[in-house]
């Protein structure tokens, strides 16, 4: 059980980041944040559809590595049970 733990922090950690990088690109906060009023540019950018849609890209990664990590977990527990 002890070893597992890290897994299962690391595979919690990669949901959640994974959650929020797809999710806070389209809501709300996203465009009234402080690196928007530093900069018309760099607010042009972030607003920009296509840079949002990498950073859920980017989570839709997180959810992936997460996803593994638990089949990983669930193999392991698997053959230890055998």
């Amino acid at each position: 059980m002890r070893k597992r733990f890290p897994s299962v922090l690391l595979s919690v950690f990669f949901a959640e980041m994974g959650l929020l990088l797809i999710v806070f690109p389209w809501i709300e906060i996203w465009e009234r944040n402080f690196f928007t009023r530093l900069s018309p540019t760099l607010t042009s950018v972030l607003l920009n559809y296509f840079f949002r849609g990498a950073v859920s890209g980017l989570g839709i990664i997180n959810l992936w590595f997460s996803l593994s990590e638990i089949l990983s977990i669930g193999k392991s527990i698997s053959e230890i049970e055998k």
